[in-house]
């Protein structure tokens, strides 16, 4: 199940509502206007554009909003329900056999289980098991990378256009030295360009990419329990046994803080409805 991460949207916002506080503390309203520049904007914006269309195949570029939103979601699943899940078939399987499982698909909202579940009612071999789903482990990998690096050039691109539009503008302004009255103004009009690529970069594009990237982490980490889960539970593993292999992976902090019933309440349900 997935739910919205709100940490994105709030950190995001926090940034700019600070940079915006700072400017208007020191030159209030009128401060802010001056951090406005429309062609150093279309430098930055239309410059990072170019670069990404040139960096990448058009159904990645495509694929922006999409990767883009992947920072904005979560997955809800927690680790002593996916624990609790597979204790529950396995005192399943071991009551009724492994075929039992089938009746439990329904119940599965998760594909990778779901998966998991049917190669081991299929009765394929843990070993297979085990490379089959790694294969698919690693394929996700793979996806979460190359929509990853999307997100990474535009990061290290945008304070490189920043950069070019600054030079611009100290073109221009080297270029009209007859008149001292003007230099300052259009030093400042230069250096919004590499404002404006410095905030994108280390506020938008570097920040959600470190957020993608430890997504993928998180989700790799999932998935091996979900293997160890459907090999114990098609291998006809004892369900305490089990129970204390897939917690391992469990931090201690969570340990402490899981209701014993959390990761057993499965199981005993189970067994009060037999």
């Amino acid at each position: 199940m997935r739910k919205k991460d709100l940490l994105t949207p709030i950190g995001i916002t926090l940034g700019f509502v600070m940079i915006m506080a700072a400017i208007m503390s020191k030159g209030g309203s009128e401060g802010a206007g001056l951090f406005l520049d429309i062609s150093s904007i279309f430098i930055v914006i239309g410059g990072l554009i170019a670069s990404m269309l040139i960096a990448f195949k058009m159904d990645q570029i495509k694929l922006t909003n999409k990767i883009l939103r992947e920072a904005f979601n979560k997955n809800d699943l927690k680790l002593p329900e996916l624990i609790g899940l597979f204790i529950r078939l396995s005192e399943r399987a071991r009551r009724e056999g492994i075929l039992a499982l089938e009746n439990e698909l329904d119940e599965v909202d998760d594909p990778f289980i779901r998966k998991g579940i049917l190669l081991a009612v299929d009765g394929i071999e843990p070993e297979v098991i085990n490379d089959i789903m790694n294969a698919e482990i690693t394929a996700i990998e793979d996806r979460h990378y190359k929509g990853r690096s999307l997100i990474e050039k535009a990061g290290e691109y945008a304070p490189a256009w920043g950069m070019i539009g600054t030079l611009v503008g100290l073109v221009l302004m080297l270029n009209n030295l007859q008149d001292p009255a003007t230099l300052g103004p259009s030093m400042a009009v230069a250096l919004l360009t590499t404002l404006y690529g410095t905030v994108l970069s280390n506020l938008v594009f570097v920040p959600m990419a470190n957020k993608l990237e430890n997504k993928t982490e998180e989700e790799v980490f999932t998935k091996q329990i979900i293997i160890e889960g459907v090999i114990g539970v098609q291998s006809g593993q004892n369900p305490r046994i089990l129970e204390e292999k897939l917690s391992a992976f469990l931090s201690n902090e969570t340990k402490v803080k899981q209701d014993p019933e959390d990761a057993t309440g499965f199981m005993e349900e189970s067994v009060n409805e037999a």
